[in-house]
């Protein structure tokens, strides 16, 4: 096979946030994501079904959601970011509204499936969006903004889908994303299209990402980041039931990691131009060891909202941090090297849920709190030292 050198990329635009009904694309995605967990024991007396068959909803979902994400990267590389998001939403919304109307467990599994799929698309694809139109010294910020359309998406999911599941129908959760969807799609026909370097054939492209260094080791530090961040996220809500917290109670308070994102992704945005590329990630990393550290030592009810608080924290300093440098490691397939630092970012939520399973199913949370304290000092070191590497070599 052979391989040509790919051309210099294309100069950025002097943008500085990302386009809202791109954020908009992005609360949806996260939004349909998030509402899911909530309604599996409503969905499963509704129709009739054990929760443990329920519960692979949420892990097909997941899983179609996580294994999407070099198809979409590479795809967007060759025909657009926009025009595959905008394809995924409409996917996303055909599949969110025949949910609302499966009649059985089989059929809802198989469109929630492909909807997991379609909402696959919208984040590498919206990354790699600001990273061709944001010049880099902004570019943390700009990612800040979406950041905070999911944060904010995920922490209205938990609150609007039990709500709307207890008082009204589980069938409505399914509905409401997928009409954000078409309306997200259709407002993204007015953003232009960002200009991309074309790197020859599909195999090209990957090879291209598989011979730069660094997008391993941005994938290597998004595998333990999914792990240490989101696998610690989801044993925030079974501590909490530990403590004798009802689902809604639970629900409620997990939510604080939303509202902690969206919070603190403000102070990213006005920092980040002020300070070094790596020192985010020594801010973001800060706080998701005091969050772990106090939740290990302490654990009670507000030592667990206080986490979830400071996971949010530190997913909008140390995680956007991870975000720019994947849209910088391979400018010339940006979205092939983003979808590989986000499936690696699934893989390792993934393994970090496997691996504190047996601990929570024993009432140990303090042993999983303080592992993944210890796992969040490594990895913020290496994120720091390698991101000013990357930085002194560009």
């Amino acid at each position: 096979m052979t391989t040509r050198t790919p051309a210099a990329a294309p100069a950025v635009r002097p943008d500085t946030r990302a386009p809202l009904p791109l954020a908009l694309a992005a609360f949806t995605a996260n939004f349909d994501r998030f509402a899911l967990a909530p309604i599996l024991v409503t969905v499963a007396a509704a129709l009739r079904v054990p929760l443990t068959t329920t519960v692979a909803l949420a892990g097909g979902y997941a899983l179609a959601y996580g294994l999407s994400q070099p198809f979409w990267g590479i795809l967007s590389d060759r025909v657009g970011r926009l025009r595959v998001i905008r394809f995924a939403l409409c996917v996303a919304a055909f599949a969110g509204l025949a949910s609302t109307a499966a009649p059985d467990l089989a059929t809802l599994a198989a469109l929630r499936v492909l909807a997991g799929f379609a909402f696959g698309a919208v984040v590498p694809s919206s990354l790699s969006f600001v990273g061709d139109t944001v010049s880099p010294e902004r570019r943390q910020g700009a990612l800040a903004d979406l950041m905070a359309a999911l944060g904010l998406g995920s922490g209205l999911a938990a609150l609007f889908a039990g709500g709307v599941a207890t008082w009204l129908s589980w069938r409505l959760v399914f509905a409401v994303p997928a009409v954000a969807a078409l309306a997200a799609a259709a407002a993204l026909r007015g953003t232009t299209e960002p200009e991309r370097v074309r790197v020859g054939s599909v195999a090209v492209q990957i090879v291209t990402v598989l011979r730069a260094r660094f997008a391993y080791v941005v994938a290597a530090l998004g595998v333990v980041e999914g792990a240490a961040l989101l696998g610690g996220l989801t044993f925030v809500a079974p501590a909490l039931h530990h403590r004798g917290l009802s689902d809604a109670a639970a629900g409620s308070i997990t939510a604080l990691y939303g509202a902690g994102t969206l919070v603190f992704t403000r102070a990213v945005k006005a920092l980040a131009p002020r300070i070094t590329p790596q020192a985010p990630a020594a801010i973001g990393g800060g706080f998701v060891l005091a969050g772990y550290a106090t939740a290990a030592v302490a654990p009670g009810v507000w030592s667990y909202a206080l986490l979830a608080t400071l996971l949010g924290a530190g997913w909008a300093f140390l995680h956007s941090t991870l975000q720019a440098w994947a849209t910088s490691v391979v400018p010339e397939a940006r979205g092939t090297a983003v979808s590989f630092y986000v499936a690696a970012l699934f893989v390792g939520s993934a393994l970090g849920t496997a691996l504190g399973g047996g601990a929570t199913a024993e009432g140990r949370f303090g042993v999983v709190f303080g592992v993944a304290a210890a796992v969040t000092v490594a990895l913020t070191v290496a994120v720091v030292v390698g991101r000013r590497r990357f930085t002194v070599r560009g």
